[in-house]
């Protein structure tokens, strides 16, 4: 075999002789579709020399919040007079125009130059980028800098001009840092702009060290563990294809922090194959729920969801919860968190006079007069069994409208609710009623969720079957909402039925257990329904009634779905603290 001999151009693009233009923004906040740009500074550099610098603020249309103006020091009349977004971003464009783009946290400050460049219809030209966050990720270690802000970097590098969080002196900041982290990369071998940025993403040492824990891992759908080396399991995923997946943590693809780190640890990676991506998909939140590996984050701890209980006393409440019983009582849940729980909890107060205390109520402590009472009675928010007002019998009836509003009809709740928002909107009182709305949101979301999972735990069998990839079936046997069985058709089957009785028949025996509402965890049953719920699906048995309560919290949905999610909260663009 001949060797053949590389021309120049294989060698790239000497850093020496690339123009680089450095750019930073300040804007509104941290998203770019609702937020706009107010500040802009790019400052062009090659050689190591200065050739131009471009800075102005910027009138994007958008107020600037008080926070932003304390963090950047630009007012709403700073910005009065400035050009528009429509006159800056083709000067810049232009400016930059042939050059590389560079920037601190450069998805931000790109995201947001694509998204002006979209609003004004303008096209994105497709400028080389490097980010300095990722350069110094990779020749800065903990020891030299603690993290990787730009002050941090300033500091450690000794810049001429400190950031002040104005574009400007940022941009001038980080042409600095640029130059520091270069000089870093020289003793790397790294001399040109093609193997700088390979160099950015390309995988750790301790990544490519461990490149052999994927030899011999199975094609096919399954289960992976990550352990060290006495053992313990570091992390646990799945994936439709194991072989592919696992070989993506020791490449440049997986940038993850933590990820990264675990890989570091780990010392052998297990695979456990699987009939279908569904079963993975099952098998991996029961093993992360067991094993509880330090590196996973999402469904370690099923036991800490949360369920509103209409409690089984002489005169029943809504109480938040850590247990979903078969005990008789209402739920609706689960919830992510107990201020989700207390929305829902005060949306079906809406609706009722359930009493709002948790102080022991019996008949024999109201006639006894060791009840107290609270300021709800004078509301009339309370049906006041403290004082007598309802006897057992008469309390029992608001006890079966809330019971039929949680498990079986959700209209009395919508239309309390729906009521008292109008009104507050009528009365311009806006805050107020998306307080409401967010509220009742909060209780379909979890009623709706509750009637969908005890309708499926119902049922003691339920065999579907999925269009699989290849043109046959996947199958899946389901028992009281637990997964028991699955197994796959293959697309030259000419007769489905034995595959459906061989896949029954090995399927887990499942029983429901006493005390115990549901036979698997609500994050299992709404994996299968997510799965069922995909197009192609054929039921091919069901032993049992499946279904949900006609005026049920379901129907509304699209109107769940649509409901306002609180936006987060602008957080800094460089991991500042927000003021």
């Amino acid at each position: 075999m001949r060797s053949v001999q590389g021309s120049l151009d294989d060698l790239g693009t000497p850093l020496s002789e690339v123009t680089f233009v450095v750019v930073d923004l300040e804007t509104t906040g941290g998203s770019p579709a609702s937020c706009g740009i107010t500040e802009i500074g790019a400052v062009k550099v090659r050689g190591g020399e200065i050739i131009g610098e471009l800075g102005t603020l910027v009138d994007c249309g958008l107020a600037i919040p008080p926070h932003i103006t304390v963090l950047t020091g630009i007012t709403q009349a700073m910005v009065a007079g400035a050009p528009p977004v429509a006159e800056v971003v083709p000067t810049f464009l232009e400016f930059a125009r042939g050059c590389v783009l560079v920037a601190h946290n450069a998805p931000f400050d790109t995201g947001f130059l694509k998204a002006a460049c979209a609003r004004l219809n303008h096209p994105w030209p497709a400028f080389p980028v490097l980010d300095t966050v990722d350069l110094a990720r990779r020749v800065l270690t903990r020891e030299e800098v603690p993290n990787r802000k730009l002050e941090t970097l300033a500091r450690f590098f000794g810049t001429a001009v400190r950031p002040n969080h104005r574009a400007l002196a940022d941009a001038r900041a980080t042409v600095d840092v640029l130059y520091g982290l270069l000089e870093r990369l020289g003793s790397y071998g790294v001399t040109s702009l093609e193997e700088a940025k390979g160099f950015a993403r390309a995988p750790t040492p301790q990544q490519q060290a461990k490149r052999h824990l994927a030899d011999g891992v199975p094609s096919g759908p399954g289960v992976y563990f990550f352990e060290d080396g006495r053992g313990d399991i570091l992390y646990i995923g799945k994936s439709g294809d194991l072989r592919t997946r696992v070989r993506s943590y020791f490449t440049a693809g997986e940038t993850r922090k933590r990820v990264r780190e675990m890989v570091g640890i780990a010392e052998r990676v297990r695979t456990i194959p699987c009939a279908t991506g569904l079963e993975a998909e099952i098998r991996e939140l029961r093993l992360i729920a067991e094993h509880k590996p330090r590196y996973n984050r999402r469904s370690k701890f099923p036991e800490r969801a949360l369920w509103l209980k209409l409690t089984d006393e002489a005169f029943p409440r809504l109480s938040v919860v850590r247990e979903c019983r078969d005990d008789g009582c209402a739920y609706i849940g689960p919830f992510a968190s107990r201020p989700a729980a207390e929305e829902a909890r005060e949306a079906l107060r809406e609706a009722t006079v359930l009493r709002h205390c948790d102080q022991p109520l019996t008949p024999r402590r109201v006639a006894e007069g060791k009840a107290y009472s609270c300021a709800l009675v004078e509301l009339g928010r309370c049906g006041a069994p403290c004082e007598g007002r309802e006897d057992t019998e008469g309390y029992a009836r608001h006890v079966r409208a809330a019971r039929t509003m949680m498990s079986e009809n959700a209209e009395p709740v919508v239309e309390a609710v729906r009521t008292r928002i109008e009104r507050l909107s009528a009365e311009l009182r806006y805050e107020e009623a998306a307080v409401q709305r967010d509220r009742l949101a909060a209780f379909l979301r979890a009623a709706g969720r509750a009637q969908r999972l005890d309708a499926l735990a119902a049922l003691a069998q339920l065999v579907v079957a999925r269009p699989g990839f290849d043109g046959g079936w996947e199958l899946a046997v389901v028992r009281y909402g637990r997964l028991a069985g699955a197994s796959v058709i293959p697309a030259h089957a000419t007769a489905y039925g034995p595959y459906v009785e061989a896949c029954t028949a090995a399927a887990q025996t499942v029983l429901p257990e006493p005390g115990r509402r549901h036979a698997a965890s609500p994050a299992e049953m709404e994996c299968l329904l997510r799965w069922m719920d995909s197009p192609g699906v054929r039921l091919v048995l069901v032993d049992g009634t499946w279904s949900c309560p006609a005026g049920g919290a379901e129907g509304l949905r699209e109107w769940i779905e649509g409901a306002y999610q609180e936006p987060k909260p602008y957080a800094g663009r460089r991991g500042d603290a927000p003021v």
